[in-house]
């Protein structure tokens, strides 16, 4: 069902709940115990290490990626590597899920704690509903520690927490890394749950992430380092106590019973087919070889306290550079603000050719993120900017070009499988560099979430996403375009022959039209 409004955007409506949590405040951050990332001459002797050590050392300086687009692929992708760490794993993520991809995760992750491997795991807080008991169980593992970041002190009720304490809680963890030996890394916009994993009948994100290996993931290791001491990440114990005998057995057998499910057995057969990790140890993997950057935010974001410099937003600007001749953007929540459709427009004007592709209305799962697009339409198209919109149905041709089936199970092509909503987080420059990451091009990703990604040199990575958007997007997509003589907008779909020309936000509903026309009316663009 397609949200009005994001949760944080209805919660000033709880202030008068305030008085429940009088007395309810965050544990000190005293005694929390300090840990750093596996040093580079260490991870360089690990299986791993040793098997990616003799490739890097023939592409200094580059790091090796792999794009991961099919999403068993991107759930195998994490399982492999954990049970290939022999020394650490880093992993961070804004959403877990407690269904069957996020249980046999949590599995996997316990598994190598079994073998002597240590274990950090960081979590927003925000996106980890009902998982407390389990997340408690696995901490309380000796190899293991779960951190939560900018936690709720209200258990019971998180979003009360919004009431006494909002300019903080308003701030989330949006990164999303899973990090092997400090050796290995996978990043992008995949968090962890069925619909990113393509194991449910409901919306499934079309999304991307990479596998990169070489120095790169060293750096990975140390941001990672910097979130896991930073004054926002709290132990979970000191939150939720030490799980009872009880409350132990009961997670084991929620864990148990995930694990002999239908779904389960599906995945763990994807994960023994897929050979991709065993292809990685004997340096037959394909990977593309590319100056590769780490961009992202300084913790520091998540309590107000960084400065523009320390701004993902802003070493991602060094890192790309002015685009020269193209820019081609993929974002699921695209609110680009004035300032934003001011700089995108002077881009075409100047002849560079600018590429956008979000949710259509009948595709998002955020009425209110849409009204913050749609207000800025006429503007950009104005300027030549070429806007696409997802199509919903998976029934029909993705962005990709996979068939429905084909596309709920298998990846096709820089952008990954069809489905219901777009979740992906990339663009291209010229042709030559792409960004792959967790950053929306949106207020929330700029000034409030903290984000991580990569920016690849690598045209062969780039000339591939100008391919997708000149032979695959428009037959998924509505093209937006504006009639000249009226200035009203159409919705053109190509797929059809002849391409058939809509008036409307297609599939949209009259309430949902008047519902976003209203949400453009007020000042929360900030917030989106």
């Amino acid at each position: 069902m397609i949200r009005l409004l994001r949760p944080r955007l209805v919660l000033a409506g709880l202030a008068c709940a305030a008085g429940l949590l009088a007395g309810c405040s965050l544990p000190p951050l005293e005694g929390r115990s300090a840990s750093q990332a596996l040093p580079a001459a260490e991870a360089r002797e690990t299986p791993l290490g040793r098997a990616i050590e003799p490739l890097a050392q023939q592409h200094p300086g580059q790091a090796g990626i792999h794009p991961l687009t099919d999403p068993r692929e991107a759930f195998a992708a994490r399982v492999q590597l954990a049970r290939q760490a022999q020394r650490t794993l880093d992993v961070q993520y804004y959403i877990w899920r407690g269904d069957t991809t996020g249980m046999l995760l949590l599995e996997a992750l316990r598994a190598a704690a079994d073998r002597g491997v240590r274990v950090r795991l960081l979590l927003d807080d925000n996106g980890i509903a009902g998982l407390d008991a389990e997340l408690a169980a696995l901490d309380a593992h000796p190899q293991v520690e779960v951190r939560l970041f900018n936690p709720f002190a209200f258990r019971a009720f998180k979003p009360l927490g919004y009431v006494t304490d909002f300019a903080r809680a308003n701030r989330r963890m949006h990164n999303k890394s899973f990090t092997a030996d400090g050796t290995a890394t996978v990043i992008g916009g995949r968090n962890v749950g069925d619909e990113y994993f393509g194991a449910t009948d409901g919306v499934l994100f079309a999304d991307l992430d990479v596998l990169a290996v070489g120095p790169v993931a060293q750096a990975v290791s140390t941001s990672f380092d910097g979130y896991w001491a930073s004054g926002s990440s709290y132990p979970i114990a000191a939150l939720v106590g030490e799980p009872s005998a009880k409350a132990l057995a009961e997670a084991e057998g929620r864990a148990a019973l995930a694990q002999r499910s239908p779904a389960a057995a599906a995945y763990k057969e994807a994960v023994q087919r897929l050979p991709f990790m065993q292809q990685l140890v004997e340096g037959r993997l394909p990977l593309v070889w590319a100056p590769t950057q780490l961009v992202a935010d300084d913790p520091a974001k998540g309590l107000a306290r960084a400065g523009r410099e320390q701004l993902l937003i802003h070493h991602m600007a060094e890192a790309i550079g002015e685009p020269a001749r193209s820019l081609d953007l993929v974002s699921p929540y695209f609110v680009p603000t004035d300032q934003g459709a001011d700089y995108f427009a002077a881009l075409a004007k100047r002849g560079v050719r600018v590429r956008i592709l979000t949710n259509s209305m009948a595709a998002t799962d955020v009425l209110a993120v849409h009204s913050g697009y749609a207000r800025h339409r006429q503007r950009l198209l104005e300027a030549g900017v070429v806007l696409y919109e997802l199509k919903p149905d998976p029934a029909g041709d993705s962005p990709a070009g996979a068939p429905a089936e084909a596309g709920r199970r298998e990846g096709r092509g820089l952008l990954g499988s069809s489905g219901s909503s777009l979740h992906a987080k990339t663009f291209g420059v010229d042709g030559r560099r792409v960004f792959v990451g967790s950053f929306n091009f949106d207020p929330r990703s700029a000034r409030l979430n903290t984000e991580l990604g990569l920016v690849i040199d690598s045209p062969l990575l780039a000339q591939q996403m100008e391919r997708v958007f000149t032979e695959r997007v428009p037959a998924g997509s509505w093209q937006v375009r504006r009639d000249p003589e009226s200035g009203t907008l159409r919705w053109i779909d190509a797929a059809q022959q002849p391409p058939a020309e809509l008036a409307s936000e297609p599939l949209s509903r009259g309430w949902q039209r008047l519902a976003v026309m209203l949400l453009s009316l007020l000042p929360i663009e900030w917030m989106l």
